[in-house]
């Protein structure tokens, strides 16, 4: 399995421009992360960053999104020199979670803030207007019947 590692999270928020009556709001964010990593714990800790500096409550929002960027092969990413960094703990914890969820199914090992997975999550993602994923998904590819 190729393992990839990211050095950035990018937030960005913005409220419905159609809705003239709704107070009006728009903000995007990057949040460098310190060294490129895989460890989904520092990723989710950035990612939660972010939203904070960017998110004011009260308002109806319209969209959220949050991108994974600098995205690049973890053997060949740059590191700093580890002193007294407990890094190579963090990347094993951080296979056995993959390693794991690979064997048993997404979702089994998550993290404490993912919820995602959960079967009694409050929320999901209204996906009724997604496009079809033609070049990742078999199902998705239109057939032509003559």
């Amino acid at each position: 399995m190729r393992q990839y590692w990211l050095s950035r999270v990018s937030w960005a928020v913005h409220t419905n421009p159609f809705r003239q009556h709704d107070t009006q709001y728009s903000r995007s964010l990057t949040v460098p992360l310190r060294w490129p990593t895989s460890d989904s714990r520092l990723i989710v800790q950035a990612a939660l960053h972010g939203l904070q500096q960017i998110y004011r409550p009260g308002l109806n929002y319209a969209k959220a999104g949050v991108m994974l960027l600098g995205l690049q092969h973890g053997p060949a990413a740059q590191h700093e020199l580890a002193l007294g960094d407990d890094a190579p703990r963090l990347e094993a914890l951080m296979a056995a979670m993959d390693r794991i969820n690979e064997r048993h199914g997404p979702g089994t090992v998550a993290l404490a803030s993912a919820g995602h997975f959960a079967e009694n999550r409050i929320w999901s993602m209204r996906q009724a207007l997604k496009t079809p994923d033609y070049m990742a998904r078999w199902s998705d590819i239109p057939t032509a019947l003559a």
